[in-house]
């Protein structure tokens, strides 16, 4: 009887452990996923300034004569 109560307290402290190691994982994966959203906001950013810049060049050679 000892043996069995042990199991079925062993199995109930590995679905618990599971669980936590779940919430862990889906709390990892929610920053993470926020972090790749700020990081393309970013070079989404980068990229327009990099567009109006060289816009700006190109148009300041033209201007020039080169």
């Amino acid at each position: 009887m000892f043996w069995a109560m042990f199991a079925i307290a062993v199995g109930f402290l590995g679905l618990l452990v599971l669980g936590i190691l779940t919430v862990r994982v889906f709390v990892a994966a929610e920053r993470l996923g926020r972090e790749v959203s700020e990081a393309a906001r970013r070079i989404g950013g980068a990229a327009e300034d990099l567009e109006r810049a060289s816009v700006g060049a190109a148009r300041a050679g033209h201007d020039a004569g080169l």
